[in-house]
């Protein structure tokens, strides 16, 4: 094995690293889907022969979760994210190969222009170039990202937090191999490790194409403040079900139970329940009996308070990341969509009715990046979506929004095809006219 492939990331710079990968990344655009897709099935093996060697990488990286104290010390949730099992390593195989199932997103005609005859213009999809990835606690995103990126022809930068060094360094040599074996270039996936190399990646401008953090709010927050690069995610998951008047009740209390208890840390779990005053005093017992029986603690307003034994909400802007639930009482569905747009985060919001043109009209109306009828804020997920992965989710509103999967890691150029015209030729007395045809 070249040493190329399992150089250490504290042997080069930062600035080394991010040069090599945009090398690299002008190397894989230009490739065909078959070279592409045999690398990422190249990966899948990979990971599924190294298990043994992960799963000890993990051991380590517990343990020193499990050392870590104050500021730094990790949730439940948070560590139930870093732990590997068989289950979730075969979920992160899974991922690799249903990227790979994708249908190509480079090279497609996004639209054809004729501008006049035998002058045809084209805008197609291209790489962006080099990503860099910022996450924490999350053995599984380098397996996504890697995977994505690659498919998409983007060059990946992946910094991991302290708790999941061991495991990704092990991942990120597995799937270095994997590219060289595949003839391809291997700093298309490279990693770095420390925290002094988040303020390095952040100031490459002129190197890296876009930061994606994933990870707590301080961290992205600190990311959105410190860099001139653009950057694609979300500071916060707070993510609302509203509850209308009329409305099944045992659908409501399954979805609720999903949203919050499915996996408590994800940031599409349901934060706050807003319930519709006209059912409140019947529902709101048995939700409050029901998430009881989950291990959920619940916090409530006045209304709720008098209807079921639950603590008083500090806030509405909290994402609890944990089996933790804000639970309200709202006088009509124009409440709810205010209360949604004062405290959400742009992320998922929820209606659960038998209403159909309440449902539509939450729809449409709600501001966020997914809005449902009648389903689990849950379901706000590249691998869900049917985007293969996930990078993460945006909220932004600007090139990509909700779960990113190939579409948000590209762009577009234009190209034209002419013979020989002048842009003069179409100005003055005697100009030329511009046909300006629309194919397809």
């Amino acid at each position: 094995m070249s040493a190329a492939a399992v150089a250490s990331p504290a042997s080069v710079s930062s600035r080394e690293i991010a040069i090599a990968a945009k090398s690299a990344s002008r190397l894989l655009a230009p490739l065909d889907e078959a070279r592409r897709n045999a690398a990422l099935e190249a990966m899948a093996i990979a990971v599924e022969a190294a298990a043994v060697e992960l799963m000890a990488a993990n051991t380590e990286d517990l343990a020193v979760a499990a050392s870590m104290s104050g500021e730094e010390k990790l949730s439940s949730a948070t560590t139930s994210r870093l732990k590997l099992n068989d289950h979730k390593l075969r979920e992160m195989v899974e991922q690799i190969r249903s990227v790979k199932a994708l249908p190509d997103p480079l090279g497609r005609a996004l639209d054809e222009i004729e501008l006049d005859r035998g002058l045809e213009l084209e805008k197609i999809s291209v790489p962006l170039g080099v990503l860099a990835v910022i996450f924490e606690a999350r053995p599984d995103a380098v397996t996504q990202i890697a995977a994505l990126a690659v498919k998409s022809g983007n060059a990946v930068i992946l910094k991991p937090g302290r708790e999941v060094e061991h495991t990704a360094t092990v991942l990120v040599r597995v799937l270095r191999e994997s590219l060289e074996a595949q003839g391809l270039p291997v700093d298309a996936v490279s990693l770095v490790m420390g925290r002094e190399r988040i303020a390095e990646l952040l100031g490459m401008h002129g190197l890296i194409d876009m930061v994606i953090p994933r990870g707590s709010n301080k961290l992205v927050e600190y990311v959105q403040a410190n860099t001139r690069i653009p950057v694609l995610g979300h500071s916060e998951g707070i993510c609302h079900i509203y509850i209308d008047r009329s409305f099944d009740e045992a659908l409501a209390l399954d979805v609720i139970d999903d949203a919050k208890t499915d996996y408590p840390a994800a940031c599409n779990a349901v934060e706050t329940v807003l319930v519709h005053r006209d059912i409140a005093a019947e529902f709101v017992p048995k939700l409050a009996a029901r998430l009881r029986s989950r291990g959920v603690a619940m916090r409530g307003d006045a209304a709720v308070r008098g209807l079921a034994d639950v603590s008083e909400v500090e806030d509405w802007h909290t994402e609890f990341g944990d089996l933790e639930l804000a639970i309200g009482v709202v006088d009509s569905m124009d409440a709810a969509i205010e209360h949604i747009h004062k405290h959400g985060s742009l992320h998922t919001e929820s209606i659960i009715t038998s209403d159909k043109a309440a449902a539509e009209r939450f729809l449409r109306e709600v501001d966020a990046a997914g809005v449902f009828h009648n389903a689990s804020t849950r379901f706000s997920d590249g691998f869900r979506y049917g985007f293969g992965a996930e990078v993460g989710v945006s909220t932004s509103k600007f090139h990509a929004r909700g779960p990113v999967g190939l579409d948000g890691l590209t762009t577009y150029k234009y190209v034209l095809r002419g013979h020989g015209q002048t842009a003069g030729e179409y100005r003055g007395t005697n100009a030329k006219a511009f046909t300006h045809r629309r194919k397809g």
